[in-house]
This record gives C-alpha cells, sequence and structure tokens, in this order.
C-alpha cells in the first residue's frame, strides 16, 4: 500500500501522537486523520492486521505496538521505545475502551464489570503515567491528554451499568487530573461521545439518536482539541438530549431508559468481544470439549 500523502491544509498542529484502541472504528478514523497530517503516530490496539495496514499508511512515521491498555509494565516499555523512536508526544489519546451489558444478578457478570473497569478506567491511567511522568521529571511541554468517555458516564442506564460507571469513573480522574496540571502547558480534554457508527454499537437494539459516523467525529475531536476545548461532545445535539433527559424527575427518566431494548451481556448473541475474557471463554470451551 503506498504511504499516504500529507495533508498540511488539514492540519491541527499536532506533530506526535500516542493513540491507544488504534483498531476500532474511531480509532483507525483518529489514526488516518493523524498520519495524513503529517504526524508521528504510535499505533496501540489489539488486532494486528488492522495496526499494519495503519502503518503502512506512513511506515516511516509510525509504530505499532499490539499490547492490553492496562498492563502496566507493558506500557512502560512501549512509551520508553516510542520517546527514544520519536521524543515527547504533544498528543496522547487515551481511546481504547469495551462495552457490555450487564446483569447485577447474574455471578458471571462481575467479571465482565472488573474487566471492564481495567480497560475503561484503568487503561487511560496506565497510557498517560509514563509520559506524565516524563512531563514531570524533565519540565512540561505542550501536550493533550485526552480520554475517551462517553455520555453513558452522565447517567446510569438499566441493563448497562457497568459501562456508565466505567464512563462516569473515567470523566472524574479526568477531571482530577485536569486540575493538577491546570497551570502548565499540559491540557487534559475529555470526550464523551454520543452513538457513533462503530462495532460497538452495530448490534445494539434501542434507539441511538444523532448517530454519527466515525471519521467526522475524529474530524471534530481533533479541531476542538486544538482549539484547546476541554469538554467535547460529539455529536453536540446528542449530548443536548442527554442533558433534557438528565433534567426530567429521576422516576421519569428512568421510566423512559426501561422502555428501551437492553445491550448485549458478554456471551450472548449480538454481544461486543471483551480483550481478556474472550481468551479465557474460549480456553474453557475448549477444555470441555475434550
Amino acid at each position: 500500500m503506498p504511504a499516504v500523502q500529507t495533508d498540511s491544509s488539514a492540519a491541527h498542529g499536532f506533530r506526535n501522537a500516542v493513540l491507544t484502541g488504534a483498531c476500532g472504528g474511531l480509532g483507525q478514523a483518529l489514526a488516518r486523520q493523524l498520519i495524513a497530517q503529517g504526524a508521528k503516530v504510535a499505533l496501540l490496539g489489539m488486532h494486528e492486521p488492522a495496526l499494519a495496514e495503519l502503518a503502512a499508511l506512513a511506515p516511516e512515521r509510525t509504530r505499532s505496538y499490539r499490547i492490553d491498555v492496562a498492563d502496566s509494565q507493558a506500557m512502560q516499555a512501549v512509551a520508553q521505545d516510542w520517546l527514544a523512536f520519536a521524543g515527547m508526544p504533544d498528543l496522547v489519546i487515551a481511546n481504547a475502551g469495551v462495552a457490555s451489558g450487564f446483569d447485577t444478578a447474574q455471578a458471571e457478570d462481575l467479571q465482565v464489570l472488573r474487566r471492564m473497569l481495567e480497560i475503561n478506567v484503568l487503561g487511560p491511567a496506565t497510557t498517560f503515567q509514563p509520559f506524565v511522568q516524563a512531563l514531570h521529571n524533565h519540565g512540561a511541554s505542550r501536550c493533550a491528554l485526552v480520554g475517551v468517555a462517553s455520555i453513558a458516564g452522565w447517567r446510569g442506564m438499566p441493563g448497562n451499568g457497568a459501562y456508565c460507571a466505567s464512563k462516569g469513573a473515567l470523566i472524574r480522574y479526568l477531571e482530577s487530573l485536569r486540575a493538577e496540571w491546570r497551570t502548565t502547558p499540559v491540557s487534559v480534554h475529555t470526550v464523551c461521545p454520543g452513538y457513533l457508527r462503530t462495532a460497538l454499537t452495530a448490534h445494539n437494539q434501542f434507539a441511538m439518536p444523532g448517530l454519527m459516523e466515525p471519521d467526522a467525529a475524529a474530524r471534530t475531536m481533533l479541531a476542538r482539541i486544538a482549539k484547546g476545548h476541554t469538554h467535547i461532545v460529539v455529536p453536540r445535539r446528542t449530548g443536548w438530549l442527554s442533558r433534557l433527559v438528565n433534567c426530567l424527575p429521576d422516576a421519569w427518566a428512568d421510566a423512559l431508559l426501561r422502555k428501551q431494548p437492553r445491550k448485549a451481556r458478554w456471551g450472548q448473541s449480538g454481544s461486543n468481544p471483551i480483550p481478556g475474557l474472550d481468551a479465557h471463554r474460549d480456553t474453557e470451551l475448549r477444555a470441555k470439549t475434550k
């Protein structure tokens, strides 16, 4: 595949980016746009063919890493390699995340909650940590730390407690980190997408108002991050709708949300894969069939 051409007119000024969740719909859109801008991009994800396809767009400016974002030792090694190759990034996007339905009455769903918290909350902190340490040790330079949360973190939704809890926790973590670095060149940005047309939403049976294409969401994100916006909702109209629901009395909002079909639980038809849990389940199934 030929190397992608740089489109300097579309550049938002980021020259060195680290991106987790690069294999998903939003992640691939962000990666392609950053590469097209001429940035050096560290591509972190779990699907090697997708990583290889992205890296081939600009092999001289990219490196790909297959990594579990909750593995701090592996992330330290990735950071050291990238810092040696490209220097300090001016953009770190913690985009990796998983989603699944959740039922507290089911004991097997507790491992889903645990793993979702590892990826969706511990993952961003693990991603940021080595770069924040480098900024602390060598003097803060211009750097945008971006956490991709969700409007699902604004309110709990029936059958989606694990995901809502993880994204709500991520929003609060980012608020804390933003306050810590407020008077420095380091900025912290909270991105709350609504519904994007990706694998995470492909099997949803409930209404998804304002469904947005990942390419459009990525363009909006990068533009608003470059302008210094610390709270970004894409698309905005979905955010306003969610805020409107939150203005209702709890009983009314709960009744409205309870009418919607629930997201498939892990292991059910139409459910999303969860790295770490899927491999464990496959091993158990193979053991049972022997």
